[in-house]
């Protein structure tokens, strides 16, 4: 859902930005007399010397009290739902439970946790392997593993990764009933003090 919000949400702001520097650019550049255009009444530049609002229409606000509370209720709507946005980009949403299919119709509940403690126990037992994290993200029934290996530091990043797809994550989705368990596995090397050759 997030991807779907993210999409329209740059949409929106693509169009709107992308009418806004149309207006100011056939305003700044006088195209509109230039290149004889007619343009809708209600457009916001006429020329190179207009500005967004006259005096006239700046000072026929000052007498409405009502006009600067909607302005900032607007704005403060406005801020919050960009914090909202910015949040959810931040915070990736972890499984909480799974859903595993016991073959005879019935089904059983398999909290997130625990498969991604045991999974990152059996890839930080890798040979090469320091240390390992697993998150669970995506829906209850079709689970997306993302793990972050870091190697020690003689570890090759090769034979990490193939034990890692070959036995752990294929052993976590036989165990969890799960016909795939696709995975996003980021590699990094222990830091470690530079050896001496002699």
């Amino acid at each position: 859902m997030l991807r779907s919000v993210n999409r329209i949400l740059t949409g929106l702001a693509g169009a709107v930005l992308l009418a806004l520097g149309a207006a100011v650019l056939v305003g700044a550049l006088d195209l509109q007399r230039r290149w004889h255009l007619t343009l809708p009444s209600a457009w916001p530049f006429d020329g190179p010397d207009d500005v967004l609002l006259a005096d006239a229409d700046r000072r026929g606000w000052r007498g409405r009290t009502w006009w600067w509370a909607a302005v900032i209720a607007a704005l403060a709507l406005l801020v919050l739902g960009a914090l909202w946005w910015l949040l959810a980009q931040v915070r990736r949403r972890r499984l909480r439970e799974l859903v595993v299919d016991c073959g005879d119709g019935e089904v059983a509940v398999v909290r997130g946790r625990a498969l991604e403690s045991v999974l990152a126990a059996e890839a930080g037992a890798l040979d090469g392997v320091d240390h390992a994290l697993v998150a669970l993200r995506g829906r209850r029934t079709a689970p997306e593993a993302h793990v972050r290996l870091t190697l020690a530091p003689r570890g090759a990043p090769a034979a990490a990764l193939g034990r890692l797809c070959a036995e752990v994550l294929r052993q976590g989705r036989t165990s969890a009933g799960l016909d795939r368990l696709p995975a996003e596995v980021r590699l990094r090397a222990v830091r470690h003090g530079a050896e001496r050759v002699g």
